[in-house]
């Protein structure tokens, strides 16, 4: 059995990590990875710094999609998380606190926040026979650690970023996750919550695409998008793939 795209069957459904099936940009990680024990932080600004963090690191990334700039990597990812850092303080901080700040968010020890929509998603795709995988940028030690702190199997994970070869989203890193899934890539979705680098990457590799937007980041993408894996099943059946931001977000 399959779920249906458009006019079109998915036997597999690949998931972006970080902010699609674990919170990692929340406040209250921010909060843990800097300052566990206060002052606290503000909400709202934590929540604009990240917007402006993500965005710039989304538009870098797609840089090393269409061969622009080198490809992102783990050090590039944890420079992300730095400059994300230096953006919630707005002032720089010494080389070592923001090394063990960064450690902490990619590896956290505090409590790990839960969305209420993940399990019950993965409980219908699996009801429907449709496989279930991972490709995420992180290190597959952070990819498991957040997973299992979660409550969703290890297992889940397939394609990391340190993983040999390249790694997502770079094109050849989708489809060899797809294949892992043992699903054609044109019969395998996508999920991010980022546009270029997720959506718009995975769509370039062959894949259906859905942006997972749970904090009205891309409120100009009127297609393919959701607030919430509520609407799965009802995103990937709407189908085509989401449209291009406008020509401000150019490629």
């Amino acid at each position: 059995m399959s779920t249906s795209y458009g006019d079109s069957a998915i036997d597999a459904v690949l998931f972006d990590l970080d902010d699609v099936l674990v919170p990692f940009h929340t406040s209250y990680a921010w909060q843990w990875a800097w300052r566990p024990q206060g002052p606290l932080l503000g909400v709202r600004r934590v929540r604009s710094a990240v917007r402006r963090s993500l965005k710039l690191w989304d538009r870098r990334r797609w840089a090393g999609v269409t061969g622009r700039l080198p490809a992102t990597d783990l050090a590039a990812l944890r420079e992300h998380l730095a400059a994300t850092l230096f953006e919630i303080a707005g002032h720089p901080l010494p080389a070592e606190e923001t090394e063990a700040v960064v450690r902490r968010m990619l590896r956290p020890m505090g409590d790990v926040e839960r969305y209420p929509d993940v399990l019950p998603a993965l409980e219908r795709l699996k009801r429907l026979d449709v496989r279930v995988g991972v490709a995420t940028p992180l290190a597959l030690e952070s990819a498991r650690w957040l997973v299992h702190r979660v409550g969703l199997p290890e297992s889940i994970v397939i394609a990391t970023g340190d993983a040999p070869g390249p790694a997502v989203p770079d094109r050849a890193a989708f489809v060899t996750a797809a294949e892992r899934l043992g699903a054609p890539r044109t019969r395998t979705a996508f999920v991010g919550d980022l546009f270029w680098s997720d959506v718009r990457a995975a769509h370039r590799a062959g894949l259906a695409a859905l942006l997972l937007d749970r904090h009205d980041a891309w409120p100009r993408v009127l297609s393919g998008r959701m607030s919430t894996l509520e609407s799965l099943e009802a995103t990937l059946a709407a189908g085509p793939a989401p449209a291009a931001e406008p020509p401000d977000e150019a490629e």
